[in-house]
């Protein structure tokens, strides 16, 4: 019965990873994506966090200020909840090829990588969290969907052990 679960877990997995978009299938979208030109200036996102139900747990709005020298740029985020709560993040990006980023911030653990194909970014990291009090590190699958040059759409997959835990949805736009 055991090699049973085993092999159903594994096929699972296999189908479940099948089913998946990979960042290739953007490569011919347009317009195309290039960090140091969206995150260049002042930026303004709403988004909200769900959990691993699909309840909406937090709402949020996020200024940005993006510059860039050279293949160095740095994007400082000041977060408001909709409990009035605010955090800051400030990102400091390196673009590494000519369709790859790495990025670092205080609360991400690591360095973060991310890869660009036609009008998308697909952003992995994991990123240190207060849950009850506590920390907790997340791994986050980011999916950033350029519409047009001056708005984008992304949508994160939060995991903990590989097991979702929960999703943010964020708009996000030129001032």
């Amino acid at each position: 019965m055991q090699l049973f679960k085993v092999i159903a877990v594994t096929v699972l997995l296999f189908l479940v990873s099948a089913c998946s978009t990979g960042i290739d299938a953007y490569k011919s979208e347009k317009p195309e994506l290039k960090l140091e030109e969206f995150f260049n200036g002042e930026l303004v996102a709403y988004g909200m966090v769900q959990d691993y139900s699909g309840e909406v747990i937090q709402r949020f709005e996020v200024t940005m200020t993006g510059t860039w020298q050279g293949n160095e740029g740095v994007l400082d985020e000041h977060f408001t909840y909709a409990d009035g709560r605010e955090e800051r993040r400030v990102w400091r990006i390196t673009k590494t090829g000519p369709n790859s980023y790495e990025g670092r911030a205080d609360d991400v653990k690591g360095v973060a990588r991310g890869t660009t194909a036609g009008n998308v970014l697909n952003w992995g990291y994991q990123l240190e969290v207060e849950v009850d009090g506590e920390p907790m590190v997340l791994t986050l699958d980011d999916w950033l969907y350029l519409i047009d040059e001056d708005n984008m759409i992304n949508r994160t997959d939060m995991s903990k052990w590989g097991f979702p835990v929960g999703e943010i949805t964020l708009y996000i736009g030129k001032k």
